[in-house]
């Protein structure tokens, strides 16, 4: 904690390079949640955002701004540590693990030096939050608090745009529906309509809440001394926006006014009314802002500064992943360069349209859902609801919607081999934990840290792992299930498992025995593979015996609680082929109100057990 003889001598420091020294600038942060680029200053003539046109009049606007996650939790968790959440084990919405003690969030850093640091006042962090990250983060936070002549950080965060507020009713509309552009991914239905004019309508709301925060500046003569930032925290909230790596999921508006004073601290390409395609992404951020400040970002943080005395080149790729979202488990990597998305799905059996209850509140994924059940989408809108293919790759400039596949391409194979490199080059060097089970990142850090562990071969054999992983979600020819079911290490025993299962029924019945073998293995996320590959194609023997493994499994009372979030959802795949363990299903416990558990998980089980059950035609 910054105590006032820390800051006094942080001052002290700062007069003892002399008069002439110059002063550190403020810096001003404006966020908002699920908005991609639609704004005014970004093209879209449907969007009404004069304000925020305004900021981009005297701002210098990035094209190729990406989200690491696109969803908050995973997000921000980038923002506030310079570290990709794969490397720290807090990939998953809402999980929550720690950092290593020689990691600080960047708020700690800019205290250290002297700044007022204030968070208004989502955190939202997947990392245990440490003592002293904020002077204040609430919804009190503001500069104003600050002593007299201390330089602030402050962030105003607003969630006028959450995905939640597209689907708030009522709600009338200022945005004419006939005059919004449905993305061909999306069917064109009133209710599509409805949810993409609130959007916007939400846009515009942000667009006067920001501008309050502008005119308090302004009126306290700060306009002069600080760098303001604008960007928004992952896509827009619609369907195959958020939560989907694509583009659409990832890519943000970001503004950066830098005044004349400081522009020693802006880039080469900086012009106000400027744009530039320096690709640039949130786990840059920290990094960025402790340039701006006058600190050098520490070694271990892996994005790279963007502005300010410690800025570093141009990177040619930036990087996104999904995990798992809510209840739903996924695995996804995707990486862009300035033209073309490469995406990596290591669970291609599964949708990106997996039943998430919140995601299934919004009118658009129900109607959506519903026209695909009834058999009235196009080929691309159906997509969302059927399984992957295990790579994807799109050209931005000739498909900005991100519909036409090229990863077969032969003209564009050189693209998808370089890109593919790219994304399994950055596993390698952050050594990504994600290709464990999610209960084994727990268990294997337990007395120390997912990024400590991830950087011990004993505890964490990536280069094993992740060639198994690779073989299993490949399109190559099969691996050698036997040597990966008998491998020494679960997680390589667990993608022996998945492979069988990503392949499907000719496969499963191929490894029948192995299969078995493995509903026997010590590691749950093993059993559980197994279980959920020979109930869906091992035949009616083998059903029971799976049936038995995931209901035992499923048990949070007594079991890692993750591993019974991925029992749960291996019942809920199984459909009516779960139908004879449905009084045992009714027994399991729901976690939702237990005080023990994590507030920000333990309804997972419970949503997973009303939509079994609902299935079923069996609720409690």
């Amino acid at each position: 904690m910054l105590n006032r003889r820390t800051f006094s001598g942080a001052l002290s420091a700062g007069l003892l390079r002399g008069a002439s020294a110059p002063a550190p600038p403020n810096i001003l942060w404006i966020t908002a949640e699920d908005i991609g680029p639609q704004l005014g200053c970004y093209g879209d003539r449907y969007a009404v955002t004069p304000q925020l046109d305004r900021l981009a009049a005297r701002s210098l606007r990035y094209l190729h701004c990406w989200s690491n996650a696109p969803v908050c939790a995973p997000a921000r968790t980038a923002i506030i540590s310079g570290v990709y959440p794969p490397s720290t084990g807090s990939e998953h919405m809402r999980s929550q693990t720690r950092m290593p003690a020689f990691m600080r969030m960047y708020p700690q850093l800019l205290r250290e030096a002297g700044y007022y640091a204030t968070n208004n006042s989502k955190e939202d962090y997947n990392l245990d939050k440490p003592e002293g990250v904020w002077d204040d983060s609430s919804p009190r936070a503001h500069w104003r608090n600050r002593r007299p002549g201390q330089p602030f950080f402050a962030i105003f965060n607003f969630t006028s745009t959450h995905e939640s507020q597209i689907r708030r009713r009522p709600h009338t509309l200022t945005h004419d529906p006939a005059g919004v552009r449905v993305p061909p991914y999306h069917p064109d239905t009133p209710e599509v309509r409805h949810d993409w004019a609130q959007y916007y309508d939400n846009l515009t709301t942000l667009d006067g809440q920001a501008a309050h925060v502008l005119a308090e500046l302004e009126a306290d003569g700060l306009a002069s001394d600080t760098i303001v930032f604008f960007y928004g925290d992952h896509g827009s909230g619609m369907p195959r926006h958020k939560r989907c790596p694509y583009n659409s999921g990832l890519q943000v508006p970001l503004l950066v006014h830098i005044p004349d004073k400081f522009r020693r601290l802006a880039p080469n390409d900086y012009r106000a009314g400027g744009q530039t395609k320096r690709l640039v992404s949130f786990v840059d951020l920290a990094p960025s802002v402790l340039s701006l400040a006058g600190i050098r970002p520490p070694e271990w943080m892996q994005g790279h500064a963007f502005l300010g005395r410690y800025a570093a080149p141009p990177q040619p790729y930036v990087y996104g992943f999904r995990g798992r979202m809510d209840e739903r488990y996924d695995l996804v990597r995707s990486v862009r360069d300035q033209r073309y998305v490469y995406v990596r799905n290591y669970m291609p059996h599964l949708p990106y349209g997996q039943h998430l209850a919140y995601m299934f509140e919004t009118p658009t994924t129900q109607v959506w859902k519903r026209l695909y059940d009834e058999g009235k989408l196009t080929p691309v809108q159906r997509r969302f609801w059927e399984p992957r293919p295990p790579e994807e790759l799109y050209d931005l400039e000739r498909d900005p919607d991100e519909v036409e596949n090229l990863a077969d391409s032969p003209a564009h194979r050189a693209v998808r081999d370089r890109l593919r490199a790219a994304q399994q080059d950055l596993a390698r060097r952050i050594r990504d934990v994600g290709f464990l089970p999610e209960d084994e990142i727990h268990s294997r850090a337990e007395g120390s840290t997912p990024y400590e562990m991830a950087r011990d071969d004993r505890r964490y054999p990536f280069a094993r792992v992740f060639a198994a992983a690779e073989q299993a979600a490949s399109r190559e020819p099969a691996p050698d299930y036997a040597s990966l079911l008998r491998d020494a290490d679960s997680a390589v025993r667990y993608w022996g498992a998945m492979a069988l299962l990503i392949r499907g029924g000719e496969a499963v019945r191929a490894g029948r025995e192995l299969l078995l073998r493995a509903l026997d293995d010590p590691a749950p996320a093993v059993q559980i593979a197994a279980a959920r590959a020979l109930g869906q194609y091992g035949g009616q023997d083998a059903l029971q015996r799976s049936l038995a493994v995931l209901v035992e499994r499923a048990d949070a009372s007594r079991n890692p609680y993750y591993a019974a979030v991925q029992a749960l959802n291996a019942l809920d795949a199984l459909d009516e082929r779960a139908r004879p363990v449905l009084a045992r299903i009714r027994q399991l416990p729901d976690t939702s109100q237990d005080a023990s558990r994590n507030p920000r998980t333990r309804d997972y089980t419970g949503r997973l057990l009303r939509k079994t059950l609902a299935d079923l035609g069996g609720d409690r």
